[in-house]
């Protein structure tokens, strides 16, 4: 078996890991890893150094390296995390935005400077200091990047929402924390459509009485009716250098949220000096980004990769935005962005290069994607055929990397090696840094097998803890309460011969059929290369004193589930794993409920099939889709 695609030698030597291993005086990537692990202290000290980040270092590294959580890194260290992205005010392009394809917008990074310094002047007016909490409820437009920075500016923390979560979803994370300021826009575009934002942003106001202004962002050019406008509330101020507030490494920058299908959001508050450092790390080293790159990812305010997209700038690259649906144009949109913006580096979803497959588009034939170096995918596992895909109908000479970690780290475990090869179906490579292992049960390490996916020594960019939890109780009990001194991330995965990784979906919904142990992603695999299926969803139902597995399908529109295709699927899924992971039952839904980040819930359907209470429905973007799950009278059979 070859590798599906090699970087060329002249590629591999011009890389920024590569230069970076020059200094390190490391020949190889395992070599590096080791040392990265080995050695951690004086690893993240030259990516600091290598990174050119603005601020003070300080005299010491790493205190209490033995303690997870607990350990402490560059205690000494002050640094601002927007002074890092904000490191030139010249002409060259800075962020580039499609609101599908109806609305282009371009900032320079002077525009952006300026932009940012006038939004944290008139913060700081209203009363905004550090410590302070500013909140989004944005689309992704040019805006909320500015009013990150500009909150980072000052040491206030920023938190987002995207501005398709309903009110109480809205009010279940910023509830929470409290800002003194909400930024909202007056809509947003989704499928050709436009959607007002102010009514629910005026229902939030009247239920989140720390906001003290709301800030309403022009997208559409709507009347504004839930606060001040954003040119009323810039109007006072004139571009000025921006005093940047130098914070302490492990500072609030932005508080995340855990899905919340399980209950009330988790708040998970992430330091200054990790989130930019990993970020750095990830772009430059594992993506191989450079000065001048253009760096797309679609995303929304919602999920973690928007906070990770958003750090693009501190590698000097320009940030390509895009606010809307992906499927506009049949699926070509992003493809018409990533040709018409010469993009080089195309960040999406697995489920989505699963859509493309299934609408047979063949962008390699319709779009010049010459400046295409790297393809990113997240979300969930990229299955081996979409690894075909990419390389059948996109490009061939192409770093697909297929990464992987969470809103937990606001960064990745394993992710891309710009250096090594692709193996089909496989992730690239652990993390520089990361000290990632595979355990089984009793925290034996394992390699060629299947096991939970754990870190076993402290990195920059674990959280500094979750909001409201003083005593550390819930986030000890997050992640560390199954191994001891270990990060138990949650994913049951593999490491390979290869050295990289396979993710088998979520750890916490591993079927348990007669004892054994399966993950759901191996079923999902055969059963979405089924042209009928459009999409799928497995639990393990209690049965009998046991568990059996039940499939969910949900089928091109006009077909029926009938025997035929059941027994094709069953067969699918025997030929191609084990007997043991042939569903019992096989059903036919009308939609698969998902977050707002387009993450499909199985612990939610496998409540309501239990006729357990869904404690968080809000979290979800389709809500109503649990419905097709409840008192189905096949499921008592």
């Amino acid at each position: 078996m070859k590798p599906l695609w090699t970087p060329s030698r002249e590629r591999a030597q011009a890389s920024e890991l590569a230069r970076f291993m020059r200094l390190a005086g490391k020949t190889s990537y395992e070599e590096l890893h080791r040392w990265s692990i080995e050695r951690s202290a004086d690893f993240w000290e030259l990516v600091w150094r290598f990174a050119e980040v603005r601020g003070e270092m300080g005299d010491r590294r790493l205190i209490d390296a033995d303690r997870m959580p607990g350990a402490r890194w560059f205690p000494d260290a002050r640094l601002n995390y927007a002074e890092n992205l904000l490191r030139e005010r010249d002409a060259a392009p800075a962020i580039t935005f499609w609101g599908e394809d109806r609305v282009k917008r371009r900032l320079s990074k002077r525009q952006l400077y300026d932009l940012v310094s006038r939004i944290a002047q008139a913060l700081a007016d209203a009363g905004v200091k550090k410590g302070d909490r500013v909140a989004g409820y944005l689309p992704n437009v040019p805006e909320a990047t500015a009013a990150l920075l500009a909150t980072a500016s000052l040491g206030a923390v920023w938190s987002s929402c995207s501005p398709d979560f309903g009110v109480q979803g809205v009010l279940d994370r910023f509830g929470q924390i409290e800002p003194k300021i909400l930024f909202c826009a007056d809509g947003y575009i989704y499928g050709g459509k436009e959607f007002d934002s102010q009514e629910k942003a005026s229902q939030v106001l009247e239920r989140l009485p720390s906001v003290e202004e709301c800030v309403v962002v022009d997208y559409l050019g709507a009347p504004v009716s839930a606060g001040t406008s954003l040119f009323d509330f810039l109007d006072p101020f004139d571009p000025a250098e921006i005093r940047f507030e130098r914070v302490e490494f492990n500072h609030p920058l932005y508080i995340l949220y855990s899905s919340g299908t399980t209950g009330v959001p988790k708040c998970i508050v992430h330091g200054t000096g990790g989130s930019l450092l990993q970020h750095l790390k990830e772009h430059r080293l594992q993506s191989d980004v450079k000065p001048s790159d253009r760096l797309f990812y679609f995303t929304t305010l919602g999920w973690m990769m928007w906070n990770w997209l958003v750090s693009g700038l501190a590698s000097g690259a320009t940030l390509i935005l895009y606010d809307g649906s992906p499927f506009v144009g049949r699926g070509k949109v992003l493809f018409d962005l990533a040709e018409a913006e010469g993009v080089t580096h195309f960040g999406t979803s697995a489920k989505f290069i699963d859509a493309l497959g299934k609408a047979a588009l063949k962008p390699k034939e319709t779009h010049r994607l010459d400046e295409l170096r790297t393809i990113l995918s997240t979300g969930s596992p990229l299955v081996p055929e979409g690894f075909d895909y990419i390389y059948a109908n996109v490009k061939d000479d192409v770093c697909l990397s297929s990464i992987s970690g969470g809103t937990d780290i606001v960064s990745c475990f394993v992710l891309g090696n710009p250096i090594g090869p692709v193996w089909r179906g496989e992730i690239q490579a652990k993390g520089l840094g990361m000290a990632v292992e595979v355990f089984d049960e009793n925290g034996k390490s394992l390699r060629g097998e299947k096991g939970e996916l754990v870190c076993t020594k402290p990195f920059p960019s674990m959280p500094v803890g979750f909001w409201n939890d003083p005593d550390g109780a819930k986030y000890r009990a997050a992640y560390f309460e199954k191994f001891p001194n270990v990060w138990r991330h949650g994913d049951w995965c593999e490491e390979t011969e290869h050295g990289g990784f396979i993710i088998y979906g979520r750890s916490d919904a591993v079927l348990n059929p007669g004892g054994g142990r399966i993950g759901t992603a191996e079923i999902y695999r055969q059963v979405e290369s089924l042209d009928q299926i459009v999409e799928s969803l497995v639990i393990g139902q209690d049965w009998e004193g046991d568990v059996r597995v039940v499939l969910f399908v949900k089928l091109k529109d006009g077909l029926t589930l009938d025997e035929s295709l059941s027994s094709q699927i069953k067969k699918r899924i025997r030929d191609n794993t084990t007997p043991r992971h042939v569903p019992a039952k096989i059903l036919q839904v009308a939609d698969i409920p998902r977050t707002k980040s387009g993450k499909i819930v199985e612990l939610a359907v496998r409540d309501v099939v239990h006729g357990r209470q869904v404690k968080n429905i809000e979290a979800l973007a389709n809500p109503e889709a649990l419905e097709h799950f409840r008192n189905r009278s096949e499921l008592s059979q």
